[in-house]
């Protein structure tokens, strides 16, 4: 249970991760930005207090924000604001500290390390009784870096609510979080400047000069992107004026991006979004199209500059690069979703799909009938009005750099926030709305076999092709553990999940339950072509398998079980597992005692 629950607690850290986030780009100012960050730790990372010393001109760093979940009767952190430490100082401890990725930890028997001169504040929380148990004067550390690689200064968290000291996902989470901590800190910087540049415009009259000069140097040699858009005339939305940042973004050179709109540069799926965002203060996440014919994830954030008589005057837009987070929202998204060690979808993502697929009401035998004449001999997609990619093994998520690792080439995302979500399912002969009836073929066999499905008598429903649920155990897979290795085993089920990847049908879903158990989705799909499907996965499994210089052969015990609408999923899985089961005991193969003997961990 716990393995099968952690995709779910994953999620549950991610929407968290990622609302700690917002509150990092809605903040207006540098303060309420180091606010926000050491709230968002606290709060959204499971530490009790957390503070941040920010980088003066001088080098030095100050003690700029701190936040403690209970106020403490000592008066706690906050009596750590203000107080200085010199750069020196902070270079040492970090240099001294455990590398943790981009972390740095210091463990309370290196406390030598902390100069006198370092802010510092060490709870009464309880003694450590294992040696993975936080010490009160334990410390972890996040430096924060400009995309220069210049130091803008230093998170500190203490005290994990867990009691434990911060294990790797914790500290992955650490590491994002305070990777957008330094985005947010540096453009906060960089709004502020602007904010002094637009003001000296428009209050300064007699200075014009001086001000349009500090605005061309903070415009110019802003990190990030920077464009100016025309808000009236013939030339209404069109780029004025762009950053040399902007156009190394995009790879396109200046002339040519001032011929152009955002409009002409948008992706088209996110056309919409880029016209609902507002002038003022408006802010969006969408694609803008490179030279290469990619398509670059960015935030653009808009303002209004006025000039005091005339009124608005033109558009400045931020266009900040948001490619590499986008890419950890889908690694991190892939990896909840999907079996570490095969690839495939797992136990909660095949559930997913096939709650995605069924309803709670079952098709009656007229509305079947009915609709029967216009299914026809088209293909599949046609006929069932259900896109076979749909919820098929070969989605965004099954490849991280834009590779199937089974199949081939995928896209990189899917919608305008960068995930790769359900197709619409468009109407259909059989459906209602915008939902098909998923409909338990009819078994024309006399008196039935062990390939019937539930849904055969009482009434319901029938029809030629439905939705077949594979379950494949293999035989023999204990025997290679036992013997060979758990390497040996789980190279084993690679191979295995690559076979069955291989045998399967473009828009096919194969998923890893658990142990050696898999399950593949076929739908529109009859009951001869599931026998067939269900004899190329036993053909492809049996052929021996080379395994560090060994050959290695396991083979299969496969069910046939249909999926309806009015099934539950549970009930799904197993009408398919007891298919399989029978079709074990007909085979005369061994059953592995009783049902709760079995030998391998079930993650469904």
């Amino acid at each position: 249970m716990e393995a099968e629950s952690e995709p779910y607690v994953r999620l549950a850290t991610l929407r968290t991760l990622h609302r700690v986030v917002a509150d990092l780009n809605a903040a207006r100012s540098l303060a309420g930005t180091l606010q926000a960050v050491v709230e968002g730790a606290v709060h959204g990372l499971g530490f009790d207090a957390a503070a941040v010393s920010l980088v003066r001109p001088d080098g030095d760093l100050v003690v700029a924000a701190v936040w403690e979940l209970e106020e403490s009767a000592m008066g706690g952190p906050s009596v750590l604001l203000g107080q200085v430490g010199s750069r020196e100082s902070w270079d040492r401890l970090l240099g001294v500290s455990d590398h943790w990725g981009t972390l740095r930890f210091l463990p309370y028997d290196r406390g030598w390390a902390v100069a006198s001169d370092i802010p510092r504040w060490i709870g009464d929380g309880p003694m450590p009784v294992y040696a993975n148990d936080w010490h009160p004067a334990d410390g972890l550390l996040a430096p924060m870096y400009s995309a220069g690689g210049d130091l803008l200064g230093v998170l500190s968290v203490d005290r994990p609510r867990s009691g434990k000291r911060p294990g790797a996902w914790t500290r992955e989470a650490l590491e994002m979080f305070s990777l957008q901590a330094s985005i947010a800190i540096g453009n906060a910087r960089l709004r502020a400047e602007m904010q002094r540049a637009l003001a000296r415009l428009e209050k300064e009259q007699q200075a014009l000069r001086a001000s349009e000069e500090s605005f061309r140097q903070a415009f110019e040699y802003a990190p990030s992107g920077m464009a100016i858009t025309e808000l009236h005339g013939a030339g209404r939305g069109q780029l004025t004026r762009v950053n040399d940042a902007l156009c190394r973004l995009l790879g396109r050179p200046r002339a040519v991006l001032r011929q152009q709109s955002f409009a002409d540069l948008v992706h088209p799926d996110d056309r919409a979004l880029l016209e609902r965002t507002s002038a003022e203060s408006g802010r969006a996440e969408l694609r803008l199209s490179r030279r290469d014919g990619g398509y670059q994830w960015v935030c653009l954030r808009n303002s209004i500059v006025a000039d005091a008589a005339e009124g608005p005057s033109f558009l400045l837009t931020h266009v900040e690069d948001i490619e590499d987070r986008k890419r950890h929202e889908l690694q991190l998204a892939h990896r909840a979703s999907h079996d570490a060690l095969t690839g495939l979808p797992n136990s909660a993502e095949l559930k997913a799909r096939l709650g995605r697929r069924l309803c709670n009401e079952p098709q009656t035998v007229g509305a079947v009938a009915g609709a029967a004449a216009g299914l026809g001999e088209g293909p599949y997609q046609q006929s069932y009005g259900f896109p076979a990619d749909s919820y098929g093994a070969h989605s965004a998520y099954d490849g991280l750099d834009g590779t199937d690792p089974l199949s081939g080439p995928v896209h990189h995302y899917g919608t305008a926030e960068g995930y790769a979500l359900p197709a619409t399912v468009p109407g259909g002969p059989l459906g209602y709305g915008e939902h098909v009836h998923a409909v338990v073929p009819a078994d024309h066999g006399a008196g039935g076999d062990v390939w019937s499905g539930p849904f055969r008598s009482g009434g319901a429903a029938v029809a030629e092709k439905g939705l077949a649920v594979l379950f494949c155990d293999l035989d023999g897979f204990k025997s290679i553990n036992d013997r060979f290795g758990h390497n040996a085993g789980d190279a084993v089920l690679v191979e295995v999940a690559r076979r069955l990847s291989q045998a399967v049908r473009d828009g096919d879903t194969v998923a890893r339950l658990g142990g050696d158990e898999f399950v593949v989705l076929a739908d529109g799909i009859g009951r001869e072509e599931a026998k067939d499907l269900a004899h190329r996965l036993r053909n492809a499994i049996i052929p021996p398998m080379r395994i560090d210089g060994r050959a290695m052969r396991v083979g299969v015990s496969l069910g046939v079980g249909w999926a309806g609408c009015g099934m539950s999923i549970e009930e799904v899985l197993h009408t398919a597992d007891e298919r399989m089961y029978d079709e074990k005991r007909a085979r005369g193969g061994s059953v592995r005692g009783a049902r709760g003997e079995r030998s391998h961990r079930r993650a469904g």
